[in-house]
């Protein structure tokens, strides 16, 4: 199943810098060396394929949305950018380390991703991520399906575009298909969202077009508020709306022989 989602690049960089930002902390685990070829996968907008790139490595961004890809070429023109689905891609030439932040957990078949991920890298490659994890954004999906089957009787939880898997699930995932996994680290990482009270609903709007399908604006708009409201005592912390994020980190090598 592909995500329908409609990422808008400009407004990405705009309003979900903490995306990039957090994620800045993820190439500690990644550790890029001088010289290294690098696969940035999901790579968005190009800022952490940037950050690798410091390091003097040789990084490839990749990502299926063409209006990413636009905007990451624009911004860092000296990097390498290509379209591309994780499912499925090819190298001609074997990368050091795959490399991939919050984007994971778009890919909804794991298998065939990390299938693409072993056969891309070479013996003794590495490959380090951070997605959503077992439990991610749970209140927001909770309100959120039980609002668009009320208004719409839609059945709203076969149209959740997500995969967050346990430590467990993913772990076995990469281990059948010949990885050790090296390190692997589940947390809370509830999230400051802009906008004050209207937090949800921007983030709705950028993150749930799959729920939105065939309904109209005016709809949208209202099933977007009462998400809110119904999250609002849940996630409201001082002075701004928290999403309950929950991230999967891991750490897997491609054994030398």
């Amino acid at each position: 199943m592909k995500s329908l989602n409609q990422w808008r690049a400009d407004e990405y960089d705009n309003q979900l810098a903490f995306v990039s930002g957090y994620g800045k902390n993820l190439i500690s685990w990644l550790q890029p060396q001088k010289g290294e070829y690098i696969l940035d996968l999901g790579c968005g907008t190009g800022d952490l394929t940037y950050e690798i790139s410091l390091a003097e490595a040789e990084v490839v961004g990749m990502d299926a949305s063409p209006d990413m890809i636009r905007r990451a070429k624009e911004k860092f023109p000296d990097i390498e950018f290509v379209e591309g689905d994780g499912h499925q891609f090819e190298t001609n030439r074997p990368y050091d380390a795959v490399f991939s932040n919050a984007a994971l957990h778009w890919m909804r078949n794991p298998r065939l991703v990390v299938d693409s991920i072993w056969k891309s890298l070479k013996p003794g490659g590495r490959f380090v991520a951070e997605f959503g994890g077992k439990g991610n954004v749970q209140i927001i999906v909770n309100a959120l399906e039980e609002v668009v089957e009320r208004n719409t009787g839609i059945r709203a939880s076969e149209r959740n575009p997500w995969y967050f898997p346990s430590i467990g699930e993913y772990s076995y995932i990469l281990e059948q298909s010949g990885f050790v996994v090296r390190q692997a680290y589940h947390y809370d990482r509830p999230t400051r969202l802009a906008d004050g009270e209207q937090g949800i609903v921007g983030w709705l709007a950028h993150f749930g077009g799959d729920y939105f399908a065939g309904i109209s604006h005016d709809e949208i708009q209202k099933i977007c508020h009462e998400t809110s409201q119904i999250v609002l005592p849940h996630l409201w912390k001082e002075d701004a709306m928290y999403a309950d994020y929950k991230r999967l980190r891991m750490e897997a090598e491609k054994p030398e022989s």
